[in-house]
């Protein structure tokens, strides 16, 4: 059950993240954008060879990868907040994930890149 959250997460959030990214980079014209940072992105992103892009949507995957990570920790208590006292705790089927998640998640990661 936990492995499943975990791959899903991975699916869900990397996996399609990066391929509605790169749809989005790829078929957005720079004159259709309006937020400034999207601009600046699809500017980049339109200047770059192909290889490069490739290269640009990598760090971006490795930053989604890294951000799950830390909400992980956060959530399953391995991590804690800046300023706050709050303990989160997140339920899967009932069932706590104190301390699991985010070594879960990293261990996913190591396996699929193997």
């Amino acid at each position: 059950m936990k492995e499943n959250f975990i791959r899903s997460l991975y699916e869900t959030i990397v996996q399609e993240g990066i391929e509605e990214y790169k749809g989005l980079l790829d078929n957005t014209n720079i004159e259709d954008a309006t937020d400034k940072y999207w601009i600046s992105a699809l500017q980049l992103y339109s200047n770059l060879a192909e290889d490069k892009k490739e290269n640009l949507l990598r760090v971006i995957e490795l930053i989604m990868i890294d951000t799950i990570s830390s909400v992980l920790g956060i959530i399953d208590g391995s991590s804690t907040l800046s300023g706050c006292d709050v303990e989160p705790k997140l339920y899967l089927d009932s069932i706590a994930t104190d301390s699991e998640l985010q070594d879960l998640f990293l261990a996913y990661i190591e396996e699929i890149e193997e």
